[in-house]
């Protein structure tokens, strides 16, 4: 006999104290001396990266410690183990909502948001490697004089398109989830300025169900084309190694297992952030000790396959009986570069076994330490493959030694202060939790638990103002909870109303068909612009490796349509996640900055604890309405009114 999981939020929250104990954090007009402090810290770093870049592009590559046969070094690892962390947003955001994991709420929008600073900061080395930077055009197919093409059969294009690909999907993912908390923020926010810039960064979000039908579906979607792109980007970043022929690269394991040291090392940050901030700002009740056990459960598990990751890829050197491979395993273990291999090994198979034990994965203490041992040791891991390989080829002449030089420590150390000011900023200036998620996510536990809806322990009052004048755009009936709102819905309809829309401070799950909403287009949205994006791109590589700039590589075929795969998935990805976001906003009407329901007095509670059915009619009908409403039995009944938007 099973029985249920405890509730991740403490039942004596409600919609209110939810939204007022996020969205104070971003409102305060005082932030702690530590975040000032830390803010400070982190600027002074980045001015050390800028120097450094300016030296860099003064000098050129030379000023690192790379040399030949280690012409990767410092940069292409920084690159890697920063895409790596990279992948712990989007799992979170998107691979556990498809598996309707709640203990996601609490901490995907932070991880979201360390997504896209990571992507950026990952895409940063790439271009200081090419050394002169302001040819990184050359990347992209544009019409020029010379008549070149990017080669399409090169993992290092692949690698281009792949990232950018991700962080844009990621930064859509991320700022669609944005909006119904954006528009909290704007309603709740008592400074004039911030309401204005909410507001226009909310693109006029005001709760409706047509709103939140539209964006269920294209989330889901968003989701759906994420989840793949987690386990592609890494993959393609991993054959920029697989595919040399270099001892120590060449291995078919390589993908999946450095997808699962990009997930292994994104939730060691992931951790890395959300304890200092639970204790921070008082978030133990919304990051509880079971959301630590969660996301320690699951970088154990990844943990274990980059553990066997270790094992396959010396057993096959050793197994093969090659020469070269075999001597770069003795060296690993016994000679030059054993002391990096075995601190790899300490750092992430050793050191992770203590998650093992419940008493680490629930005690924020430990449990930082294990992930900042973890983060050390997934950067040293990225160096060994590049360094430790590189330094060693095929012929003693070739080998060489590699050492870092200030520049290359100082924009490593660059790169760390310009993550932590774009996260302090981050959570300075948005809700660094999803509001409505929590909400949503009460709402169902309190259900489930037979509690009825949450009692607003936080009231807050309206000063009483005039009601606005202007044309009549309908009758707004509000109430306390999810459920009378869908009652009243389905009432409104039986009486011959069919003009009807709700607001609401999360998604109701039957209002759409309570209001008798049709069915939402997005879907074949997606799937025509992801096909149409992906033959897209798949002609134009075809177009130019056949017909335009014949290249003979290898004694390859011109249509070398295997090597033009990964690029057409990614494009595919790309144009049905633009498709599902611009979807979502034309279908519900958005940007909109104004509508008649925002005059009302009170309204603004539709994105915080309050549920609202509108029934939009003519002055003629009003008076009916009026009585049929408050027949329903709502908090009060108000006029809207106002100019057409």
């Amino acid at each position: 006999m099973t029985t249920a999981a405890p509730p991740l939020l403490d039942p004596r929250h409600s919609y209110a104290s939810i939204t007022d104990r996020i969205v104070e954090i971003s409102l305060r007009r005082n932030f702690p001396f530590a975040w000032v402090a830390m803010v400070g810290i982190a600027f002074s770093v980045v001015g050390l990266m800028m120097v450094s870049i300016l030296w860099l592009l003064s000098w050129g590559v030379g000023v690192w410690g790379i040399n030949i046969p280690v012409a990767w070094a410092f940069a292409i690892t920084n690159f890697v183990w920063w895409i790596g962390i990279g992948h712990a947003g989007t799992l979170i955001s998107a691979i556990l909502l498809l598996m309707r994991q709640p203990w996601r709420n609490s901490i995907s929008r932070f991880a979201e948001a360390m997504t896209l600073f990571a992507v950026a900061n990952a895409g940063l080395f790439p271009l200081l490697h090419l050394g002169r930077i302001w040819k990184f055009f050359y990347l992209f197919p544009y019409p020029d004089t010379l008549g070149l093409w990017p080669q399409w059969r090169s993992p290092l294009v692949w690698d281009v398109i792949a990232v950018l690909t991700y962080f844009t999907v990621s930064l859509l993912f991320w700022y669609l989830g944005l909006l119904p908390d954006l528009a909290s923020m704007r309603d709740a926010a008592a400074r004039r300025w911030v309401r204005v810039a909410a507001g226009i960064a909310a693109l006029g979000w005001r709760g409706s169900a047509r709103h939140w039908q539209r964006y269920q579906m294209a989330y889901l979607l968003l989701a759906g084309l994420a989840t793949p792109l987690v386990v592609s980007v890494h993959s393609i970043v991993s054959l920029d190694f697989s595919v040399a022929l270099v001892p120590g690269w060449h291995t078919t394991i390589f993908p999946p297992y450095f997808v699962a040291g990009a997930i292994f090392s994104g939730f060691a940050m992931v951790l890395t952030l959300a304890i200092p901030l639970r204790s921070a700002f008082g978030l133990q009740d919304f990051i509880t000790a079971r959301h630590l056990d969660c996301m320690a459960k699951v970088m154990l598990a990844n943990g274990l396959i980059v553990a066997y990751g270790y094992l396959a890829e010396d057993f096959t050197a050793w197994y093969s009986g090659d020469l070269y491979e075999v001597s770069k395993l003795r060296d690993h273990l016994f000679g030059g570069g054993a002391a990096l291999y075995w601190a790899v090994m300490f750092c992430n198979v050793l050191v992770t076994q203590a998650l093992w034990f419940r008493r680490v994965r629930t005690r924020p203490l430990p449990l930082l330490l294990v992930a900042l041992v973890i983060n050390v040791g997934m950067w040293l891991e990225r160096y060994d493959i590049i360094v430790g390989s590189l330094s060693s080829d095929f012929m003693p002449s070739a080998f060489g030694g590699f050492s870092g030089t200030f520049w290359d420590w100082s924009l490593l150390a660059g790169s760390l202060g310009l993550f932590t000011l774009l996260f302090l900023v981050f959570i300075r200036v948005v809700p660094m939790m999803s509001m409505f998620e929590l909400r949503d996510q009460l709402f169902k536990e309190r259900r489930a638990a037979g509690s009825g809806a949450p009692r607003d322990d936080h009231p807050r009052t309206h000063a009483e103002v005039a009601p606005p004048s202007g044309p009549l755009h309908g009758v707004l009936a509000e109430f306390h909870d999810a459920q009378s709102v869908t009652g009243a819905a389905r009432s409104a309809r039986a009486a011959g109303y069919r003009d009807l829309d709700a607001y609401t401070p999360f998604p109701v799950e039957d209002l759409p068909e309570a209001l008798g909403l049709p069915p939402t287009r997005i879907p074949l949205l997606v799937l025509a612009c992801g096909i149409l994006a992906g033959a897209s791109a798949y002609f134009l590589m075809w177009y130019s490796a056949v017909i335009d700039f014949p290249w003979n590589i290898g004694g390859r075929p011109l249509n070398s349509w295997p090597s033009f795969i990964p690029i057409t998935f990614e494009i595919t990805v790309l144009g049905g996640a633009l498709g599902a976001f611009f979807g979502v906003l034309a279908g519900s009407g958005l940007p909109l900055l104004y509508h008649p329901v925002f005059n009302v007095p009170g309204f603004e509670r539709a994105t915080r604890d309050r549920f609202f059915l509108c029934v939009r009619t003519s002055d003629a009908q009003a008076g009916p309405v009026h009585g049929m409403l408050r027949a329903l039995g709502p908090i009060r009944v108000s006029e809207v009114r106002g100019p057409p938007p």
